[in-house]
């Protein structure tokens, strides 16, 4: 099962973490969905069935064609299996894929963020301005400041280059622990002081909160995992400065409020 050793499934989670970032857009989205009952059970029912095909899936093929002992690091296990079965352009066809999922990444990063921007503006907590919506009811402040923060996220692979994909996702599967993280202690919260709502739910979290502590103990796990890796450590112990600048700010403007 692991003929190198446990290290290399260890340091994996971190970007499997990473991989997984957006899932919890399908909350997001239950308020701009015209039938949130229906749609939302509908779209969070279908996300395993879409990771066992694109991704299990996907690593079994490869596998079945390419010995795992015989692939390469530095290239795509996707470009050889397509330059085995005589495609020559397999290079340009993942380089369309990786592009298409890339913007359809961003895509969606953008759409949440301003979303959220947007709400925490009604909610007094952001900048009046960012509450402003254009004639089509978009965000358009929140959404130019969540463009402007990308672009400048993005300057990273110019200034490290070789360092710059690590950087990134490791501090976005730490930001993203911490998110899934509240979502967790918030619905065990729920679960306690609303047991009447949670009664009434046609969609209930199975195996709560058991399933709520075990993630979390999973995450506290990952993350130990990452600060012993050389790799990820550097990211781990500067991400803190992140969550202290957003308290400063956020005790800042509830004072000036």
């Amino acid at each position: 099962m692991f003929p190198n050793g446990i290290s290399g499934f260890l340091l994996s989670l971190q970007l499997v973490v990473f991989s997984f970032v957006g899932v919890e857009l399908v909350g997001v989205s239950a308020a701009e969905t015209a039938n949130p009952r229906k749609n939302i059970p509908s779209a969070i029912n279908k996300i395993p069935v879409r990771i066992l095909l694109f991704y299990v899936g996907a690593i079994f093929v490869i596998l079945c064609v390419n010995p795992w002992a015989q692939l390469n690091a530095t290239s795509s296990p996707f470009v050889e299996v397509f330059a085995l079965i005589g495609i020559p352009v397999a290079a340009g066809i993942i380089n369309f894929v990786v592009l298409t999922s890339a913007a359809s990444a961003c895509n969606s990063g953008l759409f949440s963020t301003s979303r959220i921007l947007y709400t925490l503006s009604r909610n007094g907590e952001a900048p009046a301005k960012l509450e402003k919506l254009n004639k089509q009811a978009v965000p358009s402040n929140a959404l130019l400041t969540s463009t402007i923060v990308v672009s400048i996220g993005a300057l990273l692979s110019k200034l490290i280059p070789e360092q710059a994909f690590t950087v990134v996702t490791t501090i976005s599967a730490i930001c993203f622990i911490w998110v899934w993280s509240i979502i967790l202690i918030s619905h065990i919260k729920y679960s306690k002081t609303r047991p009447d709502l949670r009664a009434e739910s046609t969609f209930k979290a199975p195996f709560t909160p058991f399933v709520n502590y075990a993630i979390l103990g999973l995450f506290l796990f990952i993350l130990i995992v990452m600060l012993f890796a050389e790799a990820t450590r550097l990211s781990l112990l500067l991400t803190p400065i992140w969550f202290i600048l957003l308290v400063i700010l956020y005790n800042y403007r509830k004072k000036d409020s």
